[in-house]
C-alpha cells in the first residue's frame, strides 16, 4: 500500500516552511531546540496552520464545518480574465450579508482583489472598534501578502488600472501604520465548500 502524502510545517528557526518530504524537513526540525512544527494529511490544512501564528499544535489537525469561526468576515474576489474586470466583496460568515462591496475595477487580477478585500476588512473592524472578528480568505498569495505587508503583484500599471495600484499604495501603508488582533485564517476549501463570499461566477 502507497505511503500517504503528509506536508510538514515549520513555523521558526532557520527555515519555516512548508515541506512536503520528511528528509528534507527533518534537517531543520531535528536536534534544534525550540523549534515548532507538525504535520498535516493536507496541503490546505499545512497552509492554513503555516499562516496562523498562534496556531496550537496540540490541536487534531482534522477540520470539520464546526470549527469555522462564526464570529467572522469571509472575502473574496471575482476577476473576469486575468487581467480583467475585479470585483471585491467581505460578508458576515454566519448571515451572509455584504458588509462591503468594491469595483468593477478595470485591468486587475484575483490576487489583487483578495489582498485588497483583506486589509478593507481589517480597515472596516478598526472602525468598528472591534479586535475579536477573525477574516477568512482563500487565496494563500493574499495571506502572505498581508503577512509581508507588500502586494507582490508582476501586473504593470496602465492608465486603467492606476486607481487600483492607488489602493494598494494604500493598503500596504495602512497595514505598515497599524496594529491589529483579528485573525486572519485560510479557508478550507475542500472541507466547507465555497468560501460564502465567492460571487458564485465559476462555471
Amino acid at each position: 500500500m502507497a505511503k500517504k502524502q503528509k506536508f510538514y510545517v515549520v513555523w521558526n528557526g532557520d527555515a519555516p516552511g512548508i515541506y512536503t518530504q520528511w528528509e528534507e524537513c527533518k534537517k531543520y526540525v531535528e536536534g534544534a531546540s525550540r523549534i515548532k512544527y507538525k504535520s498535516f494529511p493536507t496541503l490546505e490544512e499545512a497552509e492554513s496552520a503555516f499562516f496562523d501564528e498562534n496556531y496550537d499544535t496540540n490541536k487534531p489537525s482534522t477540520t470539520s464545518n464546526q470549527d469555522i469561526i462564526q464570529d467572522s468576515i469571509c472575502v473574496d474576489a471575482a476577476c473576469s480574465g486575468n487581467p480583467g474586470i475585479l470585483e471585491y466583496q467581505g460578508v458576515n460568515t454566519a448571515t451572509k450579508e455584504i458588509l462591503f462591496r468594491q469595483g468593477p475595477f478595470k485591468n486587475g487580477t484575483n490576487n489583487i482583489g483578495e489582498f485588497l478585500a483583506i486589509v478593507h476588512a481589517l480597515a472596516y473592524l478598526e472602525q468598528k472598534k472591534n479586535t475579536q472578528t477573525a477574516i477568512y480568505t482563500d487565496s494563500v498569495t493574499a495571506l502572505a501578502w498581508v503577512r509581508n505587508k507588500k502586494a507582490k503583484t508582476l501586473l504593470e500599471i496602465t492608465d486603467e488600472n492606476k486607481k487600483l495600484f492607488d489602493l494598494i499604495q494604500r493598503a500596504e501603508t495602512w497595514l505598515r501604520s497599524h496594529q491589529y488582533s483579528n485573525k486572519i485564517l485560510k479557508w478550507e476549501t475542500k472541507v466547507w465548500g465555497e468560501i460564502p463570499a465567492d460571487f458564485n461566477r465559476k462555471k
